[in-house]
């Protein structure tokens, strides 16, 4: 197929947010939002990096986002980012829920959730059904990878991983394999939304290097960091995510990748893992994740 960021359709009038905009696949999603002629609403956890992120994209496409803060992996902040949002806006077209961590060593989010999951998963799910009021008939795109296909299973019990059975890669395919059961389970339940799904193949980020510099593990962080230079750009890894948002005729649950065996080049519908489509788990997943957030993105609205 073939498709460049010139096919987007203008969406002057159009409303978008997306999280974790500040670098890689948000900023590269949120500039071209805005050079279509979106309005680009950024949201991320750190402040300073936000208001950079705001000045950069403002002399890169000469339209202006507007920001809020929001941590993923604390509930009480993505409640606030939801209230400001509701005082600020009428409606909200297009949710990109991009944000996330990748390998992280053991942590906890604030509300004493594993790190990767809390984050990836159970923040976006607990924003999304927050932002419901704003969406009415709006668009949201869940970013996965496809490290989901070597997840072997989810239990409720891997929303509070302790310590003592962690392994960080695990836990991520298992956060991304969340992801995708979230999306199916959203449209099913919500059919008013259109919820679709994308990943970005292996694209040259920050994200790889996170984990080890977290952990202090710089060698680890530099070998990640060449890597790099095997993969695609940035902003071609926001190419699904691009499409996704924006492409007309897309079906719920569409879910879109890269075309070149899924690691690189223009955007395809791809297919999630049997599990991934399993609607048994993902009917599990939404009532533990209602337990966990406190929030029925279905019953919002």
């Amino acid at each position: 197929m073939t498709w460049s960021t010139a096919d987007i359709p203008d969406l002057t009038g159009r409303r978008a947010l997306v999280t974790g905009a500040t670098s890689g696949l948000g900023y590269e999603t949120a500039k071209v939002l805005l050079e279509r002629n979106a309005e680009v609403v950024l949201a991320a956890r750190n402040p300073q990096k936000t208001a950079e992120a705001a000045v950069s994209l403002t002399k890169a496409t000469g339209k202006v986002p507007r920001t809020v803060e929001l941590d993923l992996a604390d509930l009480a902040s993505v409640e606030r980012a939801a209230s400001e949002l509701a005082q600020n806006y009428d409606g909200l077209d297009i949710l990109v829920n991009n944000a996330g961590v990748m390998a992280t060593p053991y942590r906890q989010t604030i509300d004493g959730f594993e790190l990767q999951i809390g984050t990836n998963h159970l923040g976006h799910f607990a924003l999304t059904g927050r932002l419901m009021p704003l969406l009415a008939n709006g668009r949201v795109v869940t970013v996965s990878s496809f490290m989901h296909k070597s997840a072997m299973g989810l239990q409720q019990a891997d929303l509070r991983q302790p310590a003592a059975n962690y392994s960080k890669w695990p836990q991520y395919s298992k956060s991304k394999l969340a992801n995708i059961l979230f999306m199916l389970e959203l449209g099913r339940r919500v059919p008013q939304i259109l919820s679709v799904g994308a990943h970005p193949g292996y694209a040259s980020t920050h994200l790889q290097a996170a984990g080890p510099e977290l952990a202090g593990q710089r060698l680890q962080a530099k070998l990640w960091a060449g890597m790099n230079l095997f993969a695609q750009s940035a902003a071609a890894g926001a190419w699904p995510s691009l499409y996704a948002a924006t492409q007309p005729g897309l079906q719920p649950g569409a879910y879109v990748g890269p075309s070149f065996f899924e690691y690189r080049g223009t955007p395809k519908l791809v297919h999630p893992t049997r599990l991934a489509q399993d609607p048994a788990l993902a009917e599990r997943l939404w009532s533990w994740s209602v337990e966990a957030t406190g929030i029925d993105p279905a019953l919002v609205g």
